[in-house]
């Protein structure tokens, strides 16, 4: 990592939503990541959070939010295993390839293991091979391909 930057990993707080809320719509743009852009909005973040607000995570440099990581648990009924997902990566253009990611999904799964989670999922587009290559890194194995599909309702005119 660059020692230019002191990059602060933390659970977020209510004063942080826009502020990732706004990163993540610099970073997940419908040219870059379609399937993700669909479904970015306040509504997500805000939900999420109140949802479960230790796993939702921040990366900080000098006060400025540059990542970070939201997901949540799931308790399947009748099963012994929890499961902890992932949901949203994001890390400022601008600080990519130091190691932010990396150390935002090291403090999830840090996070998801502390609540008796045993096993983790992440789900990301088929094509984007960066994230790919970052979640096999991180042992992820198995992938699976995954078909979306629209309709679209409106009539041409």
């Amino acid at each position: 990592m660059n020692d230019f930057y002191t990059i602060d990993i933390r659970t977020a707080t209510i004063d942080d939503l826009a502020a990732i809320f706004h990163l993540g719509e610099k970073v997940f743009t419908s040219q870059a990541v379609p399937n993700l852009y669909r479904t970015w909005d306040e509504y997500e973040v805000t939900t999420l959070f109140n949802g479960d607000p230790e796993l939702l995570l921040v990366a900080e440099n000098e006060g400025k939010v540059i990542g970070f990581a939201i997901g949540t648990t799931i308790e399947k009924a009748r099963s012994a295993w929890n499961y902890g997902h992932l949901l949203w990566l994001g890390i400022d253009p601008e600080y990519a390839r130091l190691g932010v990611g990396s150390r935002l999904f090291d403090r999830f799964r840090e996070d998801v293991e502390s609540k008796g989670v045993r096993m983790m999922l992440v789900d990301t587009q088929a094509d984007n091979k960066a994230a790919l290559d970052f979640f096999h890194d991180k042992g992820f194995e198995n992938p699976t391909a995954h078909v979306y599909m629209t309709l679209n309702l409106q009539k041409d005119s």
